[in-house]
């Protein structure tokens, strides 16, 4: 599984005591993820918007249509 593969390379790089690296790649991967994160929450609020807009341009529909 990942998590297993995860935990034999972080067991692999702290068993030569490259602890530099180590740290490095725990900055990375949570930069990654953050980021990750990120667009989904942006692509998210997008679709909510395009909603929104969508919405008010089938009300403005409807009030033209009584006019």
């Amino acid at each position: 599984s990942r998590k297993t593969e995860m935990d034999e390379l972080t067991r692999t790089i702290a068993a030569r005591g490259d602890r530099a690296h180590l740290a490095l790649f725990l900055w990375a991967s949570s930069a990654t993820g953050l980021l990750v994160w990120t667009l989904r929450e942006l692509a998210a609020a997008n679709r909510r918007f395009n909603d929104f807009v969508h919405e008010i341009a089938t009300l403005n529909q409807l009030f033209r249509r009584k006019d």
